[in-house]
């Protein structure tokens, strides 16, 4: 009678964890098959490990977000740190900081040829592939779709960078070469075994190299089943406003979106 209650199917009737597993991805109640979890459990945490390094160790396609920006009319530029690949980026984070010096000048031409009109604040944008490429494939465009056009409506936009092997400092060099008041960083994450997508944004007030972490406000786990694109966009229109207000960011500028109506 024991083995045959063991076996018995876990339904939602049946499992005392399905209603807490409504709410959350991770990992809950597994249920036991002798000493191990169930061959189904096993076979899904292997599968989202894969999927995982996958995100890590595969290299970013810009094609596509490239197409959708020169359809909308959004200057970009393809960028890359000193990282000349994913080996060197993954053991040498102080790389992934700064641009590559073909880069550096290829930006600096750009900037010079491209002049972008100035309003009172100006905006840097930047895309970095960071620990996940897939967070970019399916994030960046809806996200943009959403926030780009708020932006327009009141700050001028640099021309927007597209960087491989990046890590979030990486913002702090483009926009001090493009003179802009904020910089909004868009990363992907370190992918999590339920989570190899999420997208992370920081955003910097007057940034320059060198500028460390407390200076920096996160928004994080930005993906379908996280942090919803209307909520995202709501939050990083928030924290601008704050910050162009305050001249702060960081630490000294809290994410109040929840006291609002």
């Amino acid at each position: 009678m024991k083995q045959k209650n063991s076996n018995l199917k876990r339904t939602k009737n049946f499992d005392p964890w399905f209603k807490l597993k409504q709410f959350t991805s991770a990992r809950i109640g597994l249920g036991r098959s002798g000493v191990g979890i169930p061959t189904k459990e096993f076979l899904e945490f292997q599968m989202a490990h894969a999927k995982a390094k996958d995100a890590v160790l595969t290299e970013i396609n810009f094609q596509p977000i490239k197409k959708w920006l020169e359809k909308e009319k959004i200057i970009n530029l393809e960028l890359e740190s000193a990282c000349r690949n994913r080996e060197i980026y993954l053991t040498r984070p102080d790389l992934g900081r700064i641009l590559s010096e073909n880069c550096n000048a290829k930006f600096k031409t750009k900037q010079q040829n491209q002049k972008v009109k100035q309003t009172s604040i100006s905006i840097s944008l930047v895309v970095v592939d960071g620990l996940s490429s897939s967070a970019l494939d399916n994030n960046i465009i809806p996200l943009f779709q959403m926030l780009l056009p708020e932006l327009k409506k009141k700050f001028s936009i640099a021309p927007v960078s597209l960087v491989k092997n990046g890590r979030v400092a990486i913002g702090d060099e483009i926009s001090f070469l493009q003179k802009t008041d904020i910089c909004i960083v868009f990363i992907g994450e370190r992918p999590g075994l339920s989570s190899p997508d999420s997208l992370g944004v920081y955003l910097t007030y007057k940034t320059k190299p060198g500028t460390t972490d407390e200076r920096r406000n996160c928004i994080s786990n930005i993906r379908k089943g996280g942090l919803d694109y209307p909520l995202a966009v709501k939050k990083i229109l928030y924290l601008v406003e704050e910050s162009i207000y305050k001249k702060i960011s960081g630490v000294k500028l809290k994410d109040n979106t929840n006291l609002l109506n």
